[in-house]
Protein backbone atom coordinates (compact mmCIF):
# COMPACT_ATOMS: atom_id res chain seq x y z
CA UNK A 1 0.00 0.00 0.00
CA UNK A 2 1.64 3.27 -0.89
CA UNK A 3 2.31 6.01 1.73
CA UNK A 4 -0.54 8.27 0.33
CA UNK A 5 -2.86 6.15 1.08
CA UNK A 6 -1.52 4.78 4.39
CA UNK A 7 -1.85 8.33 5.77
CA UNK A 8 -5.55 8.83 6.28
CA UNK A 9 -5.51 5.19 7.78
CA UNK A 10 -3.14 5.67 10.27
CA UNK A 11 -5.05 9.21 11.26
CA UNK A 12 -8.09 7.53 11.55
CA UNK A 13 -6.22 5.31 13.89
CA UNK A 14 -5.15 7.80 16.14
CA UNK A 15 -8.03 9.87 16.83
CA UNK A 16 -9.79 6.58 17.75
CA UNK A 17 -7.20 5.63 20.07
CA UNK A 18 -8.59 6.62 23.83
CA UNK A 19 -6.86 9.40 25.70
CA UNK A 20 -3.78 8.49 26.93
CA UNK A 21 -1.12 10.41 29.85
CA UNK A 22 0.36 12.34 27.52
CA UNK A 23 -2.92 13.69 26.92
CA UNK A 24 -4.46 14.54 29.45
CA UNK A 25 -3.33 17.69 31.71
CA UNK A 26 -3.60 18.63 35.26
CA UNK A 27 -4.73 16.70 38.25
CA UNK A 28 -6.12 13.60 35.78
CA UNK A 29 -2.78 13.38 34.08
CA UNK A 30 -1.31 13.22 38.03
CA UNK A 31 -3.85 10.54 38.59
CA UNK A 32 -3.47 8.76 35.30
CA UNK A 33 0.62 8.65 36.09
CA UNK A 34 0.41 7.85 40.18
CA UNK A 35 -2.52 5.31 40.12
CA UNK A 36 -4.26 6.97 42.93
CA UNK A 37 -6.44 9.99 43.85
CA UNK A 38 -5.89 11.88 47.52
CA UNK A 39 -9.06 12.27 49.64
CA UNK A 40 -8.48 15.12 52.07
CA UNK A 41 -10.56 14.63 55.23
CA UNK A 42 -11.28 16.01 58.66
CA UNK A 43 -11.06 14.29 62.06
CA UNK A 44 -14.06 15.91 63.51
CA UNK A 45 -16.41 17.27 61.32
CA UNK A 46 -20.22 15.23 62.27
CA UNK A 47 -21.62 14.04 59.98
CA UNK A 48 -19.47 15.93 56.81
CA UNK A 49 -16.17 14.28 57.60
CA UNK A 50 -14.77 12.66 60.42
CA UNK A 51 -13.62 9.35 62.55
CA UNK A 52 -15.91 6.46 63.13
CA UNK A 53 -15.22 3.95 66.16
CA UNK A 54 -12.42 2.34 64.34
CA UNK A 55 -10.54 5.55 63.43
CA UNK A 56 -11.97 5.33 59.69
CA UNK A 57 -13.13 8.35 57.80
CA UNK A 58 -16.63 8.46 57.16
CA UNK A 59 -19.32 10.85 56.58
CA UNK A 60 -21.59 12.73 54.17
CA UNK A 61 -19.04 14.67 52.00
CA UNK A 62 -16.99 11.32 51.99
CA UNK A 63 -19.51 9.46 50.46
CA UNK A 64 -19.86 12.03 47.61
CA UNK A 65 -16.04 12.04 47.01
CA UNK A 66 -16.08 8.09 46.57
CA UNK A 67 -18.86 8.95 44.08
CA UNK A 68 -16.44 11.31 42.48
CA UNK A 69 -13.58 8.95 42.46
CA UNK A 70 -16.06 6.04 40.67
CA UNK A 71 -16.46 8.58 37.98
CA UNK A 72 -12.58 8.97 37.55
CA UNK A 73 -12.08 5.59 37.58
CA UNK A 74 -14.50 5.48 34.09
CA UNK A 75 -13.09 8.88 32.89
CA UNK A 76 -9.58 7.00 33.65
CA UNK A 77 -10.79 3.07 32.97
CA UNK A 78 -8.44 2.82 36.08
CA UNK A 79 -11.44 0.26 37.52
CA UNK A 80 -8.58 -0.85 40.30
CA UNK A 81 -7.23 3.25 41.04
CA UNK A 82 -5.68 3.27 44.72
CA UNK A 83 -7.45 5.54 47.06
CA UNK A 84 -5.52 7.32 49.88
CA UNK A 85 -6.50 9.30 52.73
CA UNK A 86 -5.04 12.68 54.05
CA UNK A 87 -6.37 13.73 57.12
CA UNK A 88 -6.77 18.06 56.60
CA UNK A 89 -7.77 20.43 59.38
CA UNK A 90 -9.31 23.97 58.78
CA UNK A 91 -5.53 25.79 58.23
CA UNK A 92 -4.50 22.90 56.00
CA UNK A 93 -6.80 21.74 53.42
CA UNK A 94 -6.78 24.84 51.11
CA UNK A 95 -2.42 24.57 50.87
CA UNK A 96 -2.77 20.82 51.03
CA UNK A 97 -5.32 21.32 47.13
CA UNK A 98 -3.01 24.14 46.24
CA UNK A 99 0.38 22.30 46.11
CA UNK A 100 -1.29 18.80 44.96
CA UNK A 101 -0.81 17.37 48.08
CA UNK A 102 -4.92 16.39 48.14
CA UNK A 103 -6.91 16.01 44.77
CA UNK A 104 -10.42 16.69 46.24
CA UNK A 105 -11.44 17.92 50.04
CA UNK A 106 -13.96 16.22 51.43
CA UNK A 107 -15.47 18.22 54.46
CA UNK A 108 -18.03 21.01 55.33
CA UNK A 109 -15.83 24.29 53.56
CA UNK A 110 -17.94 27.01 52.65
CA UNK A 111 -17.40 28.24 49.20
CA UNK A 112 -16.78 32.23 48.98
CA UNK A 113 -15.20 34.30 46.65
CA UNK A 114 -12.87 34.60 48.52
CA UNK A 115 -11.37 31.26 48.92
CA UNK A 116 -12.16 30.73 44.87
CA UNK A 117 -9.02 32.83 44.35
CA UNK A 118 -7.09 29.86 45.68
CA UNK A 119 -9.03 27.11 45.09
CA UNK A 120 -12.17 25.59 43.33
CA UNK A 121 -15.52 24.24 44.61
CA UNK A 122 -17.96 21.96 43.10
CA UNK A 123 -21.57 21.87 43.16
CA UNK A 124 -22.87 22.52 46.28
CA UNK A 125 -23.88 20.07 48.83
CA UNK A 126 -25.13 21.70 51.78
CA UNK A 127 -26.44 25.07 52.56
CA UNK A 128 -26.52 26.53 56.40
CA UNK A 129 -27.96 29.15 57.40
CA UNK A 130 -29.09 31.03 60.83
CA UNK A 131 -32.25 29.02 62.22
CA UNK A 132 -33.02 28.72 65.82
CA UNK A 133 -33.34 25.45 68.05
CA UNK A 134 -35.82 25.39 71.10
CA UNK A 135 -37.56 22.62 72.95
CA UNK A 136 -40.84 21.32 71.26
CA UNK A 137 -42.65 22.06 73.98
CA UNK A 138 -42.60 25.47 73.78
CA UNK A 139 -45.07 24.78 70.08
CA UNK A 140 -42.12 27.83 68.43
CA UNK A 141 -41.06 26.55 64.69
CA UNK A 142 -41.03 30.18 63.08
CA UNK A 143 -38.95 33.27 63.78
CA UNK A 144 -42.54 34.98 64.12
CA UNK A 145 -43.17 32.93 67.01
CA UNK A 146 -40.53 34.23 69.11
CA UNK A 147 -42.17 37.49 69.65
CA UNK A 148 -41.93 39.32 72.84
CA UNK A 149 -39.75 35.92 74.05
CA UNK A 150 -36.23 35.40 75.40
CA UNK A 151 -33.55 34.18 72.61
CA UNK A 152 -29.80 33.69 72.83
CA UNK A 153 -27.12 33.36 70.75
CA UNK A 154 -23.19 33.37 70.80
CA UNK A 155 -21.63 36.45 71.99
CA UNK A 156 -19.29 37.51 68.90
CA UNK A 157 -21.00 35.77 65.93
CA UNK A 158 -22.84 36.95 63.09
CA UNK A 159 -25.37 35.06 64.18
CA UNK A 160 -26.52 37.49 67.37
CA UNK A 161 -26.18 40.22 64.90
CA UNK A 162 -28.64 38.87 62.58
CA UNK A 163 -30.99 38.01 64.80
CA UNK A 164 -30.70 41.69 66.81
CA UNK A 165 -31.18 43.13 62.90
CA UNK A 166 -34.31 40.70 62.70
CA UNK A 167 -35.64 41.62 66.05
CA UNK A 168 -35.18 45.05 64.99
CA UNK A 169 -36.68 45.33 61.55
CA UNK A 170 -39.61 42.92 62.44
CA UNK A 171 -40.43 44.74 66.09
CA UNK A 172 -40.89 41.88 67.67
CA UNK A 173 -39.80 42.43 71.12
CA UNK A 174 -37.58 39.65 71.60
CA UNK A 175 -35.27 39.95 75.01
CA UNK A 176 -31.60 38.77 73.18
CA UNK A 177 -29.12 37.43 75.45
CA UNK A 178 -25.59 36.81 74.53
CA UNK A 179 -23.57 33.17 75.53
CA UNK A 180 -20.04 33.34 76.07
CA UNK A 181 -20.10 30.30 74.05
CA UNK A 182 -22.31 27.22 71.80
CA UNK A 183 -22.35 24.82 74.73
CA UNK A 184 -23.95 27.83 77.62
CA UNK A 185 -26.32 29.23 74.77
CA UNK A 186 -27.78 26.01 74.42
CA UNK A 187 -27.83 24.89 77.98
CA UNK A 188 -29.75 28.19 78.79
CA UNK A 189 -32.47 26.80 76.11
CA UNK A 190 -31.78 23.55 78.04
CA UNK A 191 -33.00 24.48 81.66
CA UNK A 192 -35.74 27.06 80.44
CA UNK A 193 -33.85 30.48 80.52
CA UNK A 194 -33.88 31.26 77.00
CA UNK A 195 -37.11 29.89 74.53
CA UNK A 196 -34.53 29.47 71.71
CA UNK A 197 -30.82 29.60 70.53
CA UNK A 198 -29.93 31.27 67.17
CA UNK A 199 -27.21 30.06 64.98
CA UNK A 200 -25.81 27.73 62.02
CA UNK A 201 -28.66 25.00 61.82
CA UNK A 202 -25.77 22.47 61.62
CA UNK A 203 -24.16 23.14 64.32
CA UNK A 204 -27.60 23.28 66.60
CA UNK A 205 -28.51 19.78 64.95
CA UNK A 206 -25.42 18.35 66.30
CA UNK A 207 -25.95 20.44 69.84
CA UNK A 208 -29.73 18.86 69.94
CA UNK A 209 -28.82 15.59 68.74
CA UNK A 210 -25.36 15.04 71.05
CA UNK A 211 -28.26 16.07 74.66
CA UNK A 212 -29.67 14.09 76.96
CA UNK A 213 -33.05 14.10 75.36
CA UNK A 214 -32.57 14.97 71.49
CA UNK A 215 -36.35 14.33 70.43
CA UNK A 216 -37.56 16.81 72.32
CA UNK A 217 -36.33 19.79 70.43
CA UNK A 218 -36.67 21.43 67.32
CA UNK A 219 -35.18 23.20 64.91
CA UNK A 220 -36.79 26.07 63.04
CA UNK A 221 -37.98 26.04 59.35
CA UNK A 222 -37.50 29.31 58.49
CA UNK A 223 -33.85 31.69 58.77
CA UNK A 224 -32.48 35.20 59.27
CA UNK A 225 -29.57 34.89 56.98
CA UNK A 226 -29.41 33.50 53.13
CA UNK A 227 -27.94 30.00 52.40
CA UNK A 228 -23.76 29.88 52.83
CA UNK A 229 -23.39 26.89 50.44
CA UNK A 230 -20.46 24.32 51.13
CA UNK A 231 -18.43 22.43 48.13
CA UNK A 232 -15.90 19.75 47.93
CA UNK A 233 -12.31 21.84 46.84
CA UNK A 234 -10.00 20.77 44.19
CA UNK A 235 -7.51 22.92 42.22
CA UNK A 236 -8.37 25.76 40.86
CA UNK A 237 -7.93 26.64 36.58
CA UNK A 238 -8.09 22.67 36.22
CA UNK A 239 -10.86 22.80 33.46
CA UNK A 240 -10.41 18.91 32.71
CA UNK A 241 -11.05 17.48 36.51
CA UNK A 242 -13.33 19.76 37.35
CA UNK A 243 -16.06 19.20 34.39
CA UNK A 244 -15.05 15.21 35.54
CA UNK A 245 -16.52 16.49 39.25
CA UNK A 246 -19.15 18.16 38.30
CA UNK A 247 -20.53 16.31 35.91
CA UNK A 248 -20.40 13.48 38.83
CA UNK A 249 -22.31 15.72 41.50
CA UNK A 250 -24.70 17.17 39.40
CA UNK A 251 -25.69 13.49 38.08
CA UNK A 252 -25.93 12.58 41.65
CA UNK A 253 -27.59 15.02 43.41
CA UNK A 254 -30.16 15.03 40.64
CA UNK A 255 -30.86 11.21 41.14
CA UNK A 256 -32.82 9.90 43.93
CA UNK A 257 -29.11 8.63 45.15
CA UNK A 258 -28.09 12.21 46.38
CA UNK A 259 -31.18 12.35 48.93
CA UNK A 260 -30.79 9.43 50.21
CA UNK A 261 -27.30 9.77 51.00
CA UNK A 262 -28.09 13.31 52.33
CA UNK A 263 -30.88 11.44 54.52
CA UNK A 264 -28.21 8.80 55.64
CA UNK A 265 -26.56 10.95 57.55
CA UNK A 266 -28.86 13.70 58.37
CA UNK A 267 -32.24 12.33 59.39
CA UNK A 268 -30.97 8.72 60.80
CA UNK A 269 -28.52 7.26 63.72
CA UNK A 270 -25.09 7.65 62.63
CA UNK A 271 -22.29 5.99 64.29
CA UNK A 272 -20.33 5.92 66.31
CA UNK A 273 -22.85 7.20 68.94
CA UNK A 274 -25.69 6.31 67.24
CA UNK A 275 -27.09 10.12 66.92
CA UNK A 276 -29.33 11.29 64.52
CA UNK A 277 -29.34 15.10 63.77
CA UNK A 278 -32.47 15.27 62.42
CA UNK A 279 -32.34 17.69 60.09
CA UNK A 280 -34.01 17.08 56.76
CA UNK A 281 -33.89 18.81 53.74
CA UNK A 282 -35.25 22.37 53.52
CA UNK A 283 -36.76 24.11 50.86
CA UNK A 284 -33.18 25.98 49.56
CA UNK A 285 -31.55 22.27 49.62
CA UNK A 286 -33.91 20.29 47.74
CA UNK A 287 -33.79 23.39 45.10
CA UNK A 288 -29.98 23.04 45.48
CA UNK A 289 -30.09 19.77 44.31
CA UNK A 290 -32.72 19.93 41.61
CA UNK A 291 -30.49 22.76 40.45
CA UNK A 292 -26.69 21.80 41.11
CA UNK A 293 -24.64 25.05 41.60
CA UNK A 294 -21.21 25.78 42.36
CA UNK A 295 -22.10 29.08 42.69
CA UNK A 296 -20.47 30.90 46.22
CA UNK A 297 -23.54 33.48 45.85
CA UNK A 298 -25.98 32.78 48.68
CA UNK A 299 -28.91 34.48 46.37
CA UNK A 300 -28.32 31.86 44.06
CA UNK A 301 -29.82 29.55 46.06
Amino acid sequence: MSLKRLLPLMVAGLAAMPASAEELTGTLKKIKETGAITLGHRDSSVPFSYLDGNQKPVGYAMDICYKIVDAVKAKLAMPNLEVKLNPVTSATRIPLIANGTVDLECGSTTNNVDRQKQVAFTNTHFLTASKFVAKKASNVTKFEDLKGKTVVSTSGTTNIRQINEYNAANKLGMTILPAKDHAEAFLMVETGRAVAFVMDDVLLASLAASSKEPDSYVISTDAVSKPEPYGIMLRKDDAPFKKVVNDATAALYKSPEGPAIYDKWFTKPIPPRNINMNLPMDAAMKKAFANPSDSPDPAAY
